[in-house]
């Protein structure tokens, strides 16, 4: 079983002079409006609960106004909460001491911004250093670890020149860089590519997926696009008026909206990059030889990805196939097809599990 990293639990934030007396009103059923009109305080977090797995990437996504960044910003505590709990690998982070806030800080988490955060007077490999400057490191170890760095998110060449002498996707791989040059297990990543034109972002989605696969960073990521959530998250956890609507894997909130705000959300999704194939495959018995074909997929693989390899082949039917071989279910080039265009059955995800 996956360890936590990152356990939030019953947290709250209400921006306001009386925070903390207003949490009992908002428990109590007070309504973001509410607050606002009565007490002239604003609702920011309401009731957060989750489980952030370690290694893995946990999306947080909503509109303009839902948390997501105020909830980012909880978990390094540079902003605290009204009320609740925030447990790092087992340590609450809100005990912390001074001194052992700037030493979490500077070792355990780094975070990644929106609009880069580069120091402008600094080149490239100092800003990407600038973290290990911070530590304590020597001028030597801080140049080879940022050369490191600078080379893995393809920007060597660049070291001695300037933020302004750079487009936005390498000032965000300076970002990146800068984030990943201190080691540190958690990585926080607020609407990080989301200033930068949509092919340089689905680049630098492909930077950080490359990069992740790797080192198992523990990631939290805030977006408020659906897409980049499902290509990014392995887990998602969807906010709105700072309270979680649902969470889930991708495949679960696109085939089991919660409400009529997820079904919004998900009704123009491209349903071939998300569902997975055991999930519309007939399943078979066993040890029942495949009756789908001599192709086999793996268990996991997207619909796309499979209907692909199918027409590569040349052939209209394949059988999937759990992580050692054995064939648990047939598939169709003709169901494949139809899962992609349109809703699965709600219950699609129910059946049995057969890895």
């Amino acid at each position: 079983m996956t360890d936590v990293a990152i356990k939030i639990r019953n947290l709250y934030k209400i921006f306001g002079p009386n925070d903390k007396a207003m949490v009992e009103k908002v428990r109590q059923g007070m309504s973001k409006s509410d607050l606002l009109d009565q007490h002239s305080h604003v609702l920011g977090l309401k009731d957060i609960n989750m489980d952030m797995l370690a290694g893995g990437i946990q999306v947080v996504m909503g509109l303009s106004g839902s948390g997501k960044s105020t909830l980012i910003r909880h978990i390094n505590r540079l902003i605290e909460p009204s009320s609740g709990e925030i447990l790092i690998d087992g340590e609450d982070v809100l005990a912390m001491s001074d001194k052992r806030l700037r030493d979490f800080r500077r070792h355990k988490i780094s975070m990644v911004f929106q609009r880069f955060g580069l120091l402008p007077h600094k080149t490239v490999i100092d800003n990407v250093g600038y973290g290990l400057h911070v530590m304590g490191k020597s001028k030597a170890e801080q140049r080879s670890g940022s050369m490191r760095w600078i080379e893995r998110v393809g920007l060597k060449g660049y070291e001695d020149n300037y933020p302004a002498q750079l487009s936005g996707g390498m000032q965000q791989r300076v970002g990146l860089a800068r984030a990943l040059a201190t080691d540190a297990d958690i990585l926080l990543m607020d609407e990080a590519f989301s200033a930068l034109d949509p092919l340089i972002r689905n680049d630098m989605q492909s930077v950080l997926l490359d990069l992740q696969e790797e080192l198992h960073k523990t990631i939290v990521f805030i977006t408020h696009d659906l897409d980049e959530a499902l290509r990014l998250g392995e887990r998602i956890a969807i906010l709105r008026d700072g309270e979680i609507i649902q969470q889930g894997t991708g495949q679960e909130i696109v085939l089991k909206p919660a409400d009529d705000y997820i079904s919004s959300f998900v009704r123009e999704v491209n349903r071939g990059r998300v569902v997975q194939v055991e999930t519309v495959m007939d399943p078979v018995s066993a040890g029942e030889p495949p009756a789908g074909g001599s192709l086999p997929v793996e268990k996991g693989t997207i619909l796309e990805d499979a209907a692909r390899r199918m027409s590569e082949e040349g052939v209209t039917n394949a059988h999937v196939v759990n992580g050692s071989g054995a064939p648990i279910g047939t598939l169709t080039m003709r169901g494949l097809m139809a899962a992609m265009v349109t809703p699965v059955l709600k219950d699609a995800l129910d059946v049995t599990d057969t890895s």
